[in-house]
């Protein structure tokens, strides 16, 4: 997979994290461990795109 590739990958899966962490909120009983365990994977995410695009452009 090319860089490009890998980015929009990375990006995809960034947007899932991003609807089921919506999800929890939505939630009665969040689960406020679960919550925290989603929100640090997307920020990871979000900063290996950030890390990566300028490589690209």
């Amino acid at each position: 997979m090319n860089l490009a590739g890998h980015i929009t990958e990375l990006r995809r899966k960034h947007e899932t994290l991003n609807r089921m962490i919506e999800e929890e909120q939505r939630r009665p009983a969040v689960n406020d461990l679960e919550l925290s365990r989603l929100k640090r994977e997307k920020l990871k995410l979000k900063e290996e795109i950030v890390r990566l695009s300028p490589a690209i452009h």
